[in-house]
């Protein structure tokens, strides 16, 4: 029951889909700097090498770049043959973090194309990649200590964002569900599904949106800031640990209560 034991994740070989930035890069940081072996990956090379080389100077953990385009369900059953190749073992923990975006002034200008580049990314290749993934988390799994799939959604998935985003929103609302449906059929593989749905982060994807309104994000957050790091890789260590394997099938807001923001009540209200 001693904390280091609960919420330890140091030796657990982990893969971060969009590891090498952004909220990516929040938790494979806190990964590697608890011990754990991280790869990394995305479709940018450069920014990976230079990424795992930095965290891993970092330590105790280490870092592994893997580059890879999700979008090519090719190269994702590539990216998946390197991994059973580099570790036989098996892996514990799988963070399908990347995802894409894409943001339209009406609706009457949305494209089509919006919804096929993020549908593919954001969702069917969590599912593509769990399921090419699933022999190697299976090795690692018992029910004392099992392997963990943490989905990375939103709370644009939670509740209509403000920005036109639809394609966004409805492909993380789509992770949430698929989270619950894998979550339903590995249990019995001594394997936990759960998604943690972020607010506003200091992202690429969120700066133009904090750059130009951040002081009006920050007010309708109960806690009146931005995540951090912190927050994020605590939520997904908590997950990943002795400590969260007992939760299953969830969508965990990491948004300091930005969805109930607009529900806030004063004794005068009451």
């Amino acid at each position: 029951m001693d904390i280091q034991s609960l919420f330890s994740v140091k030796d657990k070989v982990v893969v971060v889909t969009g590891g090498g930035s952004g909220i990516g890069l929040m938790i494979s940081t806190g990964f590697v700097k608890n011990g754990a072996k991280v790869y990394i990956t995305s479709r940018k090379a450069k920014v990976l090498q230079e990424t795992a080389k930095q965290l891993t100077q970092m330590g105790p953990g280490q870092c592994i770049p893997l580059a890879c385009d999700l979008q090519d369900f090719k190269q994702t059953q590539e990216l998946a043959q390197k991994l059973s190749e580099q570790e036989p073992q098996g892996i514990d923990v799988l963070i399908n973090n990347s995802g894409a975006t894409w943001g339209e002034p009406s609706l009457e200008s949305y494209p089509d194309k919006a919804w096929t580049k993020l549908l593919t990314l954001n969702v069917q290749r969590v599912f593509s990649l769990t399921q090419l993934l699933l022999p190697l988390l299976e090795k690692r799994a018992s029910k004392e200590k099992p392997s963990s799939v943490i989905n990375i959604g939103s709370i644009d998935g939670l509740k209509v964002p403000t920005l036109i985003v639809p394609a966004y929103a409805a492909s993380k609302a789509a992770v949430h569900h698929l989270t619950r449906v894998l979550a339903a059929n590995l249990g019995s593989k001594d394997i936990t599904v759960n998604a943690l749905a972020p607010g506003p982060f200091q992202s690429h994807m969120m700066k133009a949106t904090l750059d130009s309104m951040q002081d009006v994000i920050v007010s309708r957050i109960p806690l009146k800031r931005i995540g951090s790091p912190e927050d994020m890789a605590g939520a997904c260590i908590f997950l990943a640990s002795r400590g969260g394997a007992y939760v299953n099938g969830v969508v965990i807001p990491v948004d300091g209560g930005s969805i109930i923001g607009n529900q806030t009540y004063t004794v005068a209200n009451l």
